[in-house]
């Protein structure tokens, strides 16, 4: 069990390194592991609909299908959060890059 923890743990390191530099993909894998629980990730929504909202900015026609269908179950105050959360993290990406 502890194996595969520090496996799940180094996937999503590795998703974020990516989806710093603007992969669509990772940052699409992100949203689907915070909204479904996968890799040892607690499911959070507005986590998800951050990242799917980040990977649709980034050009990921499934990611904006994804961050619809998970805002259907979220408030608007949860939806309000999550993009701030992604304003953040592009404020912050892209002061490392500067």
């Amino acid at each position: 069990m502890g194996t595969s923890f520090k496996g799940a743990a180094f996937l999503m390191e590795s998703r974020v390194s990516a989806a710093a530099a603007g992969d669509a993909e990772a940052l699409y894998e992100l949203g689907v592991a915070y909204s479904t629980g996968t890799n040892g990730i607690e499911v959070n929504l507005v986590e998800a609909h951050k990242w799917f909202n980040l990977a649709a900015l980034n050009g990921s026609e499934v990611g904006q299908q994804c961050r619809a269908e998970i805002a259907e179950e979220m408030s608007a105050r949860e939806i309000a959060e999550a993009q701030r959360q992604a304003r953040a993290w592009l404020s912050e990406t892209s002061r490392r890059a500067a």
